[in-house]
């Protein structure tokens, strides 16, 4: 198991922050995701065999945000 931590932005109510944890929960291996509408960034556990931060980034893309991993 491995955890990554993104910076999300364009996310301004909770609706966006339900739909930014919904796109990154859907992907195939992540265990969970806790998104901070205050602090722009989304917490994912997630099994490192079956999907990537880069994978995360493109579903939050998908979606309608930016996401990059946070340093």
């Amino acid at each position: 198991m491995a955890r990554t931590k993104l910076n999300v932005t364009g996310m301004t109510c909770n609706h966006c922050v339900h739909t930014v944890k919904g796109a990154l929960e859907k992907l195939a291996g992540v265990r969970s995701a806790r998104v901070d509408l205050d602090g722009g960034t989304a917490v994912v556990d997630y099994d490192d065999s079956r999907t990537s931060p880069r994978e995360m980034q493109a579903a939050v893309a998908d979606a309608g945000y930016q996401a990059r991993e946070a340093a």
